[in-house]
């Protein structure tokens, strides 16, 4: 997915925030972060540790958005998307999980994490 889904560039620092918000579906619900002021990480995915510098921009918004494009028997949902969904969460029939600018600040947050532990 090479284009982005906004005009305004995405902000790492306001997608660190949104990897983090546990109330709108934190990646750390499933996967280990470079974020060690928090205390539970998730083991379900694969630790995000130097995925910067494994994946393009356009291959994490791909991920985020369809990431059954990528692996149909892949556990992660598509958090923005509205079609061919099954099991959606109650809050979130009929909208996205994350909003565009938030995809976009994800992305950006990730594209900066290009250590390995």
């Amino acid at each position: 997915m090479p284009e982005p889904l906004t005009a305004e560039p995405g902000n790492p620092e306001r997608g660190r925030l949104v990897v983090r918000d546990l109330g709108a579906a934190s990646c750390l619900i499933c996967h280990a972060m470079p974020i060690p002021e928090e205390p539970d990480h998730g083991d379900i995915g694969p630790p995000l540790h130097g995925v910067g510098a494994r994946f393009t921009p356009a291959e994490l918004r791909q991920r985020l958005v369809d990431p059954k494009a990528i692996d149909p028997d892949t556990v992660m949902p598509s958090y923005y998307q509205l079609e061919g969904l099954r099991d959606v969460l109650g809050r979130f029939v009929g909208r996205t999980i994350y909003t565009a600018q938030q995809i976009e600040d994800v992305v950006a947050y990730l594209a900066t994490l290009t250590e390995d532990p």
